[in-house]
């Protein structure tokens, strides 16, 4: 997945005001990022696509994401707005419609580092 799809100097911004906002880089932290969302949510993390609107250079997409951790729900639309060169992942922005909805609905903890060669 790293070299199929993300250039080597991706970079993934997550927007909002919750413990997994910031920005990641390298296909190593957007993996690591991949991975915290998935522990967190305990396998739970799901995503409803709705629409993708794309070129050669840039992609939308349109969708819910919905997970639970300890009784509490995720439940949240969301835009990635992609940059695309040579084919491949260069940059992403993440946007939720509730830029809190990570921390408040799902209680998610802090970003740590993890353990990418279990991946």
């Amino acid at each position: 997945m790293r070299k199929q799809f993300f250039a080597d100097d991706v970079r993934w911004h997550v927007v909002g005001r919750n413990p997994l906002a910031g920005d990641y880089e390298g296909p190593e932290q957007v993996i690591q990022l991949f991975a915290r969302l998935f522990e967190l949510s305990g396998g739970t993390l799901g995503i409803e696509l709705h629409d993708v609107l794309a070129n050669d250079e840039h992609a939308v997409a349109l969708f819910t994401a919905r997970g639970e951790r300890a009784g509490k729900q995720l439940n949240d639309n969301e835009v990635l707005v992609y940059n695309v060169r040579d084919g491949k992942v260069s940059e992403v922005w993440d946007y939720g419609t509730d830029p809190s909805a990570l921390a408040t609905a799902t209680a998610f903890g802090s970003r740590q580092k993890l353990r990418t060669d279990l991946l």
